[in-house]
């Protein structure tokens, strides 16, 4: 992949560990789409969604730090003006104007943003696990748009209007699911997996749920 030379506008730490980071955007892509970030030539570029819209001036990266990652430790501590290698976005795994739900755990729901920002909001349900309040990002404005389509499934703190537990659990004890419409899923293994696994069992075709797992 031809790697690119960028400059980092800003890297902010959103909520505990986790990271946006942003650069002046030099390309054209698709709401959903990944781009390959590496700190040197001699590093393999590790992959991250998009999480900006596709009008946007600036590409934002977000990013969540792995302590045993091949980049995010040194990520984390890179300051404006900081180098950064960047491939071109690529990947199947975008959106479009069809109803969908979209559902994510942790910052897997960063091609969502994108998608959000993009105006691919009509006739979309956003489902977003995560472990605590400020780890929904993006919290205020997929509220104000997406309104009771916008479902926050904390893990671990009770919070007011949340759904306490996991979003398959969630998802286990609706009465009704659409089987018409696609699923778009991204996060951890463990959630694709047995959110998958529970949309087949309810119905839901195999062609209509759409996935991709982050490392």
């Amino acid at each position: 992949m031809k790697l690119t030379e960028i400059r980092i506008l800003t890297n902010t730490c959103i909520a505990k560990s986790t990271y946006l980071l942003t650069f002046q955007r030099h390309f054209d892509f698709i709401p959903g789409q990944v781009v390959g970030i590496s700190n040197s030539h001699g590093q393999d570029p590790r992959l991250y969604s998009i999480a900006s819209g596709n009008k946007d001036k600036n590409i934002s990266i977000l990013y969540k730090v792995n302590p045993e990652g091949l980049l995010t430790p040194d990520l984390q501590h890179l300051q404006t003006g900081a180098p950064l290698l960047v491939t071109e976005p690529f990947g199947t795994f975008t959106g479009n104007d069809e109803p969908a739900w979209w559902i994510a755990n942790g910052t897997g729901v960063a091609p969502f943003v994108s998608m959000f920002f993009s105006g691919m909001t009509n006739n979309k349900t956003l489902i977003h696990g995560n472990r605590e309040a400020e780890s929904f990002f993006f919290s205020h404005e997929f509220s104000t748009l997406l309104s009771d389509h916008y479902i926050k499934c904390s893990t671990v703190e009770k919070i007011e209007g949340f759904y306490q537990g996991r979003l398959t659990d969630y998802l286990a004890r609706l009465k009704e699911i659409p089987v018409s419409i696609k699923y778009y899923l991204c996060g951890s293994a463990e959630m694709v997996v047995d959110t998958r696994d529970l949309l087949i069992s309810r119905g839901i075709p195999f062609d209509n749920i759409i996935s991709e797992i982050y490392f």
